[in-house]
């Protein structure tokens, strides 16, 4: 996992530097349907870039939770099968009392 988060870090900068270098280039026209847009080249890619990103997350984000709560029951049942085998822990109010001779 560690190595991804390298390879976005060196993404990043790649695309900073990108964008440095090519801040003076020429427009682009962009063609959809009806509309016509003219806009930096940088701006175009970083619009995709985070267009791309936006996607990822909305597809991602839903399987996390559905496997977090996959994961919660089965952590409930291992808690009370843990009750059952080895008995209620004793709280702390209960471990502190003397006991009256």
């Amino acid at each position: 996992m560690q190595l991804f988060y390298w390879f976005v870090l060196l993404m990043a900068i790649g695309i900073a530097i990108f964008a440095i270098q090519n801040s003076s280039a020429p427009l682009v026209v962009m063609k959809f349907l009806a509309w016509k847009l003219e806009t930096s080249l940088i701006y175009t890619i970083l619009g995709s870039i985070g267009i791309g990103i936006l996607m990822i997350l909305s597809l991602w984000v839903p399987r996390g939770i559905k496997a977090s709560m996959r994961l919660r029951e089965p952590k409930k049942q291992i808690e009370n099968l843990e009750k059952m085998l080895y008995g209620p822990s004793p709280s702390i109010e209960q471990r502190d009392i003397p006991k009256e001779p």
